[in-house]
């Protein structure tokens, strides 16, 4: 029996794992392409990343920082045998993922306002560099975003889990995963700022 759940969770951390690494591939390509296109147009890369507005992405940037350092804590008070604390964690953790997609929706609304999204009068006439980073722009934060909302969608099933008792100090390897999923889309995001609004 023990033999059994230690093959099973070996299974489900090596699952995790792969997964993973198919995920770095992705956003991997995304940045491989950043960097062909910058090198390509750096003066229109300059420009358009001169548009970005830093307060928001700095702010996502802590609140993914502190969701994370949550989400630890959460797997931390399940193997303390911690169950409200955890939870408390885990609904801490989702609220943050929730107010990351809010503020992104209000930098969204305020670029597309200013006339910066794809196929847009003002990029259409303007130079292709432009174009081409506000493309990779929405695309590559708009494909993170989606990650935070299944992200929203796996912590509250894993809290449901814990609730009800499934997930414990005994048992906890879907938190375990969900937790480093959680971390993995912190992680891409703190490639995802400096890109876009620190370093042009």
């Amino acid at each position: 029996m023990i033999q059994r759940d230690e093959n099973r969770y070996a299974g489900a951390k090596l699952g995790i794992w792969l997964f993973l690494f198919t995920e770095i591939l992705l956003f991997g390509g995304l940045f491989l392409l950043y960097a062909a296109y910058l090198s390509q147009y750096p003066h229109e890369f300059a420009s358009a990343g001169h548009e970005m507005q830093l307060a928001f992405g700095f702010a996502n940037t802590l609140v993914l920082i502190t969701s994370s350092m949550l989400a630890a804590m959460s797997l931390t008070a399940v193997q303390l045998r911690e169950q409200r604390k955890a939870l408390i964690m885990l609904g801490a953790t989702i609220f943050c993922a929730i107010i990351f997609l809010v503020n992104k929706y209000f930098e969204w609304s305020s670029e597309i306002n200013s006339g910066f999204y794809p196929n847009s009068p003002r990029l259409a006439t303007g130079p292709m560099g432009e174009a081409l980073y506000f493309s990779l722009y929405y695309l590559t934060t708009g494909l993170h975003g989606l990650h935070v909302l299944i992200g929203i969608v796996l912590l509250t099933l894993v809290s449901v889990k814990v609730s009800h008792g499934t997930i414990h100090a005994g048992n906890y390897v879907l938190l375990e995963n969900s937790a480093l999923y959680w971390h993995l889309v912190d992680l891409i995001w703190i490639f995802i700022f400096p890109l876009y609004y620190l370093v042009l």
